[in-house]
């Protein structure tokens, strides 16, 4: 009998093609509308301010780093606003250990921020966001749902949270894979000007394109807005992908590389990552033909489902709840970006340690987040209650909503804002504090009651506004009244999820609402006594306990919190 040959030794499959993104933190959470880090002309301007900054003393102490007074000085913008761009670079800024990312609230002047950061920074001012498709189509549907009390309204308004739901915002919103081709396309359009701003002029040779050269400390700055790797996966550092600095000595500095070299191998590869978006977004309009298709779709598109989506990297993002509780606690988030969009008369908590958290187009809800350790944004939200925890927010276009907050950072509001309350933090559970510590939150200080107030309208926006709107300032937020503040009681629902240590709130309340405080527990108190005491009949008693039920029920219906009693119950 012939014996059998030799198996062959199975060849392993290749490695994963590796795409390029753009990073979606400062696109998303990095822009400012304020008009003076908005120029006309970036290409003119930018340069001699990278060259002023590179220069100034303080940048030659500290190499390449400046303070927020030098930048308040060379810019002639106020000190609150130069320390909020240096706030705003460290929450989105890629690094984990930049020094102004590591810093304390209270260190930020003395660590300062890096010049090239910096200029990159202000370079993407520039950048408009992409429209919802259809946006306009039903505003005569939605006018009598969403009344104009700003004379503003028909133009600043566009997005309301009603009109989203009335609109279906499944359809109208941008998806992930557009706003990542639209992030690109931006990048590859700028491309040659971002990568001149980073780079040096070869001594003795003429000025232009052929004479600029990045040496790899500066190229590594360009992963302030561009990684490979896939979503959710480890970020490789950019030089590591690089041919030009990929097998560089790193015990000696690499020699640098001509800047058109530089631009050429990115748009390469913005080329074909365009190209591997559009095949993704053809193979979703002719259908998924197998489950990996599919899990791929999910992960980039969660404007398709109108439930909860589960990506297969982990949890990312909540749309369409309505009318009920809805938990997630640390054990079920697998990812530190959350996005919750279009749900409405809910209450919805998310109890865990986040990087960044985004709340859009939400009506009548509570949403309870966990610890946010870089950044929320609350967009188009109306009687909203926000409950968070953050080194930061920003609140944009939103009515009627109130804020509780633990934040080591201003409040920033802009844009469309009407009758917009804030108010301390007034909760916990009982992993808070451990969550806090693991996302860099401290408990101190808390700037709940210092919210910054800039321009009503967005220069980010894609949207056309008349002339001598921009220099409106928006609406702030007052502060709520002490009487109206009360503590929010979260439902013990995790018995399995391990003990934590925090039996109270770690925010000290202000003196004023802790009086408040004070004074309502206190009445509740003599209540219960004056009704413990009351000397009644039997039927008299059974009337007023009858009475009581009553009114307790009328007021679970019509304040919506019944369905929490019915999801307690259900658990």
């Amino acid at each position: 009998m012939a014996e059998p040959p030799p198996e062959q030794p199975s060849t392993p499959p290749p490695p994963p093609t590796l795409y390029l993104h753009p990073r979606r933190e400062p696109f998303e959470h990095g822009l400012i509308p304020l008009q003076k880090l908005i120029f006309p002309d970036p290409t003119q301007t930018l340069p001699s301010l990278r060259d002023k900054l590179l220069h100034h003393p303080s940048a030659k102490s500290h190499p390449h780093r400046i303070d927020p007074g030098v930048f308040s000085d060379t810019l002639q913008i106020s000190p609150e606003h130069a320390r909020l761009v240096f706030e705003i670079i460290a929450s989105v800024h890629p690094s984990v250990s930049d020094p102004i990312v590591t810093a304390k609230p209270d260190q930020i002047d003395s660590v300062g921020v890096n010049v090239y950061d910096l200029v990159i920074f202000l370079y993407i001012q520039s950048y408009k966001r992409l429209l919802p498709r259809g946006q306009h189509r039903d505003s005569a549907a939605i006018a009598d749902v969403w009344p104009s009390t700003s004379a503003f309204d028909g133009f600043l308004s566009a997005l309301t949270p009603l009109q989203l739901a009335r609109s279906n915002v499944r359809r109208s919103m941008p998806s992930h894979a557009d706003e990542e081709a639209h992030q690109l396309s931006y990048l590859q359009k700028h491309l040659g000007n971002i990568i001149s701003l980073l780079a040096d002029s070869i001594e003795g040779q003429p000025e232009g394109e052929e004479s600029l050269v990045l040496t790899m400390e500066n190229f590594e700055h360009l992963s302030f807005l561009i990684y490979f790797g896939e979503k959710g996966s480890e970020k490789i550092p950019l030089s590591q992908n690089a041919p030009f600095f990929a097998n560089s000595d790193p015990d000696m500095p690499a020699a640098p590389v001509p800047a058109s070299q530089v631009h050429d191998w990115i748009e390469q590869n913005i080329n074909s990552a365009l190209q591997h978006i559009s095949e993704r977004i053809a193979a979703k309009e002719n259908g998924p033909t197998n489950a990996s298709d599919h899990d791929a779709l999910m992960a980039d598109d969660y404007a398709n489902t109108i439930k909860p989506a589960i990506s297969p990297k982990g949890f990312s993002h909540i749309e369409g709840i309505s009318k009920q509780s809805y938990v997630k606690q640390a054990s079920e988030i697998k990812t530190p970006f959350v996005k919750i969009v279009n749900c409405h008369e809910s209450v919805i908590y998310l109890l865990a340690p986040l990087r960044y958290a985004t709340v859009y187009g939400c009506s009548d809800a509570t949403i309870v987040l966990g610890a946010v350790g870089k950044a929320v944004r609350i967009e188009h939200c109306e009687r909203v209650h926000v409950i968070t925890v953050a080194k930061r927010i920003c609140i944009a276009n939103c009515r009627e909503c109130v804020f509780f907050l633990g934040v080591n950072q201003q409040p920033l509001i802009v844009g469309d804002n009407h009758k917009l309350q804030v108010a301390p933090y007034n909760t916990f559970y009982p992993q808070l504090e451990e969550h806090m510590k693991h996302v860099g939150v401290e408990a101190s200080p808390n700037r709940w009651d210092e919210p910054i107030a800039l321009g009503l309208v967005d220069p980010h926006d894609s949207i056309s506004h008349p002339a001598g709107v921009s220099d409106c300032q928006t609406e702030s937020a007052a502060h709520l009244e002490p009487d109206q503040f009360t503590n929010f009681l979260i439902p013990n629902w995790f018995q399995d999820e391990g003990c934590g240590s925090t039996k109270d709130n770690p925010f000290p309340l202000p003196d004023v609402y802790m009086s408040s405080q004070q004074k309502n527990d206190k009445n509740l108190v003599e209540v219960k006594q004056i009704l413990k005491e009351t000397q009644l009949e039997d039927n008299r008693k059974r009337e007023l306990s009858t009475a009581l039920h009553v009114y307790f029920k009328d007021w679970l219906y019509a304040s919506g919190n019944v369905r929490q009693l019915y999801c307690l119950q259900g658990e």
